[in-house]
């Protein structure tokens, strides 16, 4: 298949919807040759971080000399950034290969009746790069998980260390209602007496966390705890960050914006750590020099200068939160916000933390199956700014808040990585 022809292969199974357990997979993986086992791994699940997790984690593994496997999700412009080497995207003759093999793979299964159906969107992805990994000879593998953790495809994994960031309501639908339900789906992914590092602060999750880690005997890591230290001062640029774990001092800045990333760089660290103590040996000053270069675009992204223009996916209340805590103190006034988001998200509650932000709000949405429309966001927002645009184009919002934002202040694009997306082939040069 041509990469055409690959994408509409993914589309058709993409509208088969989202379908946990790892049955599928497994089947699949053991008919391609279990290359999940070829390299070693880390598993990150969490409700917000995660990737930023792994992006730092990888930059810091990478700045050891190891050639280092990235697999996160969503992506932002082109699926072939969901699957990276060394921080490369895979190429499409790669990517082409490998589905023209899963397609040929999956539909020998079906017609033996090994399985009743193509595997998902995500299901085909994550074996696609368990695949690319095994082809290249990582050195080790970076891993995100897609949604939930206990049966989550990437889940068939038995990582070096499994890493939970954060637990806040998202995904209700699927995950539970509580957060207590929801964490116990992300303790999912610890393994009988593998190391786990929890970002978690004290709370009702942590303790599902700390109760599962108990029963598989699995080492546990608190992240912001007795076992170490972390605080952040805030400068006139951004934060300076300070966090101690195992008898280890770190003083850093981060490319990555706002005071959360330091909380996630503290995860990483942590992380790192571990593989220190378990797998290889890994030098403070590459491990600072590894988080000095992460890049993670599309959170706190700045693509454009005056206006200022910032791209931030902030799509759940926590990430919202992060966001509004950050624009708060460092983008130029007046604000504009052009925001869009899924139609299956808290709207009322995000828009209730990010509007009041704003001096214009003009609504937009994306082309994607879940995209909310600009008339549903207004409804479900309630807080209803005075001056608010509804343009269902992302482009025309994007140009509508050009227009309307002097030079001196800002505009925000967020709510969904998916507009994030959208807005970022809006801005070429900055890409």
């Amino acid at each position: 298949m041509n990469y055409g022809q690959c994408l509409e292969y993914l589309e058709s199974v993409l509208a088969t919807g989202i379908k946990f357990g790892l049955a599928n997979v497994r089947v699949v993986l053991k008919a391609i040759g279990q290359p999940h086992r070829a390299y070693p791994s880390v598993l990150v699940a969490g409700t917000n971080g995660k990737g930023s997790v792994c992006a730092m984690l990888a930059s810091i593994l990478q700045s050891h000399g190891f050639r280092v496997g990235l697999y996160t999700s969503p992506h932002l412009v082109s699926i072939l950034e969901r699957i990276k080497v060394q921080g490369r995207p895979i190429p499409r003759q790669s990517f082409c290969q490998a589905i023209t093999l899963l397609k040929g793979v999956i539909d020998q299964l079906i017609g033996q009746g090994k399985l009743k159906a193509p595997l998902t969107y995500f299901e085909t992805l994550t074996c696609l790069a368990f695949l690319y990994f095994r082809e290249q000879k990582v050195d080790i593998a970076v891993v995100e998980v897609g949604m939930g953790g206990r049966l989550d495809a990437t889940n068939v994994m038995t990582p070096l260390v499994s890493v939970i960031t954060t637990v806040s309501r998202d995904h209700e639908e699927f995950l539970g209602r509580t957060v207590s339900q929801i964490a116990v789906e992300k303790a999912g992914i610890i393994k009988r007496r593998v190391p786990v590092v929890c970002g978690l602060s004290r709370g009702r999750a942590r303790w599902v966390i700390e109760r599962r880690a108990a029963k598989l005997k699995a080492p546990l890591i608190t992240v912001f705890g007795s076992q170490s230290n972390f605080s952040s001062l805030a400068t006139a640029r951004g934060h300076r960050f300070r966090f101690s774990l195992f008898g280890q001092d770190f003083s850093f800045t981060l490319p990555l914006r706002g005071e959360h990333q330091g909380r996630n760089a503290a995860v990483a660290l942590a992380a790192a750590l571990v593989l220190h103590q378990t797998w290889r040996l890994l030098k403070k000053d590459k491990i600072l020099f590894g988080l000095s270069r992460t890049r993670w675009p599309g959170r706190l992204e700045i693509v454009s200068r005056h206006p200022l223009v910032v791209l931030d996916g902030a799509h759940n209340e926590e990430g919202a939160r992060a966001l509004f805590s950050y624009a708060r103190k460092f983008l130029p006034r007046p604000l504009t916000l052009v925001f869009g988001i899924m139609k299956d998200k808290s709207i009322r509650k995000v828009t209730r933390i990010l509007f009041p932000l704003a001096r214009i709000v003009i609504l937009t949405s994306f082309p994607y199956r879940r995209a909310a429309s600009p008339e549903k966001i207004k409804v479900a927002a309630r807080t209803i700014r005075e001056r608010t645009i509804l343009e269902s184009d992302t482009r025309k919002a994007i140009l509508k808040a050009l227009e309307l934002t002097p030079r001196r202040g800002s505009i925000l694009i967020t709510g969904s990585l998916y507009l994030v997306g959208e807005a970022k082939r809006q801005f070429p040069g900055w890409a």
